[in-house]
């Protein structure tokens, strides 16, 4: 798999790129119709909007108070997972991260890894990283295997590949895969399936996001719709978990108006169709499972942000990606326009703290 080219090497600046992606007209129409979808969606699974707003300030409460015994919390978290068989791993850096995610690969002499969907993993450049040591990462939900494949970034923190319609995607099958073309969406799922299918068995480790990590049980959470994070994380015989330390919240029942503002803002559902609760390696009675995990909990400038009091509330967002498909700025010019791994609002808010603003200076 070659390697992906970052979007600032291409052109040098927010309001380059933002200038291109005005002239593209097939670009600003596939945006437009897709943030009109998600906005209706998001309407319908709120159409009480005391509601709505009752639970983004009880799930903004709860974030606000994890974070306040943020310290504590990460302590619990390390000791109940360390009880339940999970080694964690502290890093400060995306470089640390980076080299802990690789010892952990070489020790079981790895060469392939299948990774599901994991933000975190993107601000690491974890894909470019391994395969610099000769290690194949390939990603297996569907929108970052699409952008994988086009050698690509993510222009969306949910719905990376949100910026093609589904004749680009069908050309880049045939393309890259030999597939012949077809605009039926459920037919270029299934040839992505039957591609990644026989990876998920060969695959040395998997590699997972995590949304919410439970420090009470030492639980890791993640919700999904394909399927591939639960093969991600159960059929290799070694699962790595990335997160950021922001994710820790104290108990399974704040999980739940947490999980419910994230699934219905994010996609519209009351639910995703997968929620996985990772709780340890398999169990010598168990039929299924890895035979370790291990969880990287990544700091990355979130202790900057957590040590300022205005800073410390952009640790509260739970990544559900509504603000970008309200943003009228990024419906017009896209996510690859930000040049980073977080476009949109929040982007441009906790870009500057993590890169530092002379990278990125236009964002503010």
């Amino acid at each position: 798999m070659s390697q992906r080219i970052p979007v600032t090497e291409l052109t040098p600046d927010f309001r380059g790129r933002a200038e291109e992606a005005l002239a593209d007209g097939q670009l600003r129409n596939n945006f437009r119709v897709a943030m009109d979808s998600l906005m209706t969606k998001r309407a319908n699974a709120f159409p009480d909007a005391d509601e709505r707003e009752g639970l983004r300030e009880l799930g903004n409460r709860l974030k606000a108070g994890a974070l306040s015994r943020l310290p504590d919390l990460l302590e619990q978290l390390e000791q109940k997972l360390t009880e339940n068989g999970v080694k964690v791993h502290w890093a400060e850096t995306v470089e640390e991260a980076n080299s802990l995610v690789h010892g952990i690969i070489e020790a079981r002499k790895g060469r392939q890894v299948v990774k599901g969907k994991s933000m975190v993993s993107e601000e690491m450049e974890m894909n470019d990283y391994l395969a610099e040591r000769g290690i194949e990462c390939l990603e297996s939900d569907m929108g970052e295997y699409i952008v994988q494949l086009d050698n690509e970034k993510p222009s969306h923190i949910i719905m990376p590949a949100i910026h093609k319609n589904a004749r680009q995607v069908s050309k880049l099958f045939h393309d890259k895969l030999g597939e012949p073309e077809t605009e039926d969406v459920n037919q270029l799922i299934q040839i992505g399936r039957r591609t990644l299918r026989k990876k998920f068995m060969d695959a040395d480790v998997g590699v997972s996001g995590v949304n919410f990590a439970i420090a009470e049980t030492g639980t890791l959470l993640l919700v999904e719709n394909e399927g591939n994070g639960r093969m991600s994380t159960t059929a290799p015989p070694v699962h790595i978990a990335v997160t950021g330390i922001e994710k820790v919240v104290p108990n399974l029942r704040d999980v739940v108006p947490l999980v419910s503002l994230l699934t219905r803002s994010a996609l519209g559902q009351p639910i995703t169709t997968y929620v996985n609760l990772i709780s340890g390696p398999r169990k010598p009675d168990e039929l299924d499972g890895p035979e370790e995990v291990h969880l990287v909990l990544l700091d990355n400038g979130r202790t900057g942000a957590f040590a300022d009091a205005q800073m410390r509330q952009t640790l509260n967002c739970i990544r559900c990606g509504a603000c970008m498909n309200h943003c009228p700025v990024y419906t017009r010019v896209g996510g690859h326009t930000y040049g980073e791994v977080y476009p949109g609002p929040i982007g441009k808010i906790i870009t500057p703290h993590m890169a530092g603003l002379d990278k990125v200076p236009d964002h503010p």
